[in-house]
């Protein structure tokens, strides 16, 4: 296992080549380190800036094996990897950054929530639901309108569906194709906050300012950082020591988004987390002197992590689908900073690119 700091010119492994892999690619290359991909797709986002690139599935044992020997730290960009792949890369004894046990229990919604209450941050209510009895009774004891998702997979807007009467509990679980599931209760919240945060293997933490984000559909529009916060509450200290004692409770190391129903009168639930850089956090790109993809860097290879203080308010927005197809005009704009993943098929909802609009100095 090599020593930490890994120094310039050593090899970072990403498991997953879309994305959020392309620009941890280049933050890594910008600090002098190669990145290897793993991916199945042979012309990935991630792999096309990436010095060399594995193509294979993730869970393929010769790949992860090739994958382990030729990178000194190993990561992933996204919680759908299989957690089989990250514990069979850490056994072997590869560097692995965030660790398995992070990546199991944001793969199941239940051990997520079960996780996040026992290390003192709160959820909202839920039920487990694995047959159509235990819908009916957590629906009564929830009540309604009440959230059904699958306890797995699943995502912008994907594998979940409201319930706003009991009656309606069989066709409700029908269309998630009888999957395990998890209810939730509604959460009365006045806007959605998310909170970017890292740890390095020292258990040192870096906190970015809080996003305020809206969704369309069910997938994150746009966020506005730093988020506006009434200095008199407990907002700000209230998301940091929430995403601290989740940092804490994983031992983990990397960067974490952890999104947060913001109730008022300073009670914060928290709707999710994911184990690794997060759309949320795109704004620190140009908000920011050291962006969440370095910071990811920097962490996973033992190097110092660095500052979080925001120089500019943003405001990030997704482009989706042939949104993207108006690149000429938004390139043109003094006051926008376009991303584009490099996707060669622009489907409707699909993730194509994100613009930075600044709103002001701070």
């Amino acid at each position: 296992m090599p020593s930490l700091p890994l120094p310039p010119g050593s090899t970072l492994g990403i498991i997953g080549g879309g994305q959020l892999g392309r620009m941890l690619s280049q933050a890594a290359s910008r600090l002098g380190f190669d990145v290897v991909i793993l991916d199945p797709e042979a012309d990935s986002p991630a792999g096309r800036v990436s010095a060399h690139q594995i193509v294979a599935a993730y869970d393929d044992p010769d790949a992860l094996t090739a994958l382990g020997r030729a990178a000194d730290v190993v990561t992933f960009e996204f919680e759908n990897v299989p957690a089989d792949s990250i514990e069979r890369l850490a056994e072997a004894g590869a560097l692995v950054a965030p660790g398995p046990t992070a990546l199991r229990v944001s793969q199941d919604r239940v051990d997520e929530k079960t996780f996040l209450n026992a290390v003192g941050a709160p959820t909202v209510a839920f039920a487990v639901v694995d047959t159509l009895d235990d819908l009916v009774l957590g629906l009564a004891t929830l009540g309604v309108p009440a959230l059904l998702k699958t306890r797995r997979e699943g995502y912008d807007g994907k594998g979940q569906v409201w319930i706003h009467a009991i009656e309606d509990a069989p066709a409700a679980l029908e269309s998630l194709g009888g999957r395990p599931a998890i209810l939730e209760a509604k959460a009365t919240f006045v806007r959605e906050l998310s909170v970017i945060a890292a740890r390095d293997w020292d258990g040192h933490m870096a906190v970015y300012p809080l996003g305020e984000n809206r969704h369309e559909g069910g997938v994150l529009r746009t966020t506005l950082a730093p988020a506006t916060v009434d200095e008199t509450t407990q907002v700000r200290a209230r998301a940091r020591a929430i995403a601290e004692a989740i940092l804490d409770g994983l031992d983990y190391v990397g960067v974490l988004g952890v999104e947060l129903f913001d109730l008022g009168d300073d009670v914060l639930l928290v709707n999710e987390i994911a184990p690794r850089v997060h759309n949320t956090g795109h704004w620190t790109q140009d908000g920011c002197v050291c962006d969440q993809f370095e910071q990811h860097i920097r962490a996973v290879t033992g190097w110092p992590l660095g500052p979080t203080a925001a120089h500019a308010r943003i405001e990030m927005t997704n482009l989706l689908g042939d949104e993207v197809d108006a690149w000429r005009k938004l390139s043109a704009k003094s006051d926008e900073r376009l991303h584009l993943y490099g996707k060669a098929e622009a489907r409707p909802g699909r993730k194509m690119a994100h613009v930075n609009r600044l709103l002001g100095s701070i």
